[in-house]
């Protein structure tokens, strides 16, 4: 089945996309929950219109996103300092939430659901990767210290 996302869904693809799924996954879950409407003629008549419209729109959110990375990688190595265990274990997990705190630091405001990572549970350093917009995304060094 066709349907055209109203919001990004991860692992799927990003708003104002036509993509194809599975019936089930469709109508049991996106349409909905509202991230998706059925891809039907008329709808993808508006959705042409309204693409038309935010081309502007798009190049300025991208330049804004382009900023952004720069601004990231002007940041610099991120060290965050953690409870560890004697074998370089942490205590708990390095989270999104933590690594946007620390670029907040910094001085580089950056919303932590786009931080991509998968909880950091050992001492040493770390990549990650913020996916600031569909065609631009930023690499953060994050160096996991004991305290």
């Amino acid at each position: 089945m066709k349907i055209i996302l109203i919001e990004d869904v991860q692992n799927l693809g990003y708003k104002d996309d036509v993509v194809e799924v599975k019936n089930g996954y469709g109508r049991n879950f996106l349409i909905p929950t509202k991230k998706a409407v059925l891809a039907t003629e008329s709808a993808l008549k508006q959705l042409a219109e309204k693409q038309k419209q935010q081309a502007q729109k798009m190049a300025k959110i991208k330049a804004d996103a382009e900023a952004l990375k720069a601004a990231i990688e002007a940041a610099g190595e991120l060290t965050i300092t953690v409870k560890a265990s004697e074998e370089g274990k942490v205590y708990g997990s390095v989270t999104n939430i933590q690594i946007a705190e620390a670029l907040e630091a910094k001085g580089v405001t950056v919303e932590r659901k786009t931080i991509a990572t998968d909880n950091i549970k050992v001492l040493g350093q770390h990549t990650v990767v913020a996916k600031l917009h569909r065609e631009v995304s930023a690499e953060i060094v994050v160096n996991v210290v004991a305290e």
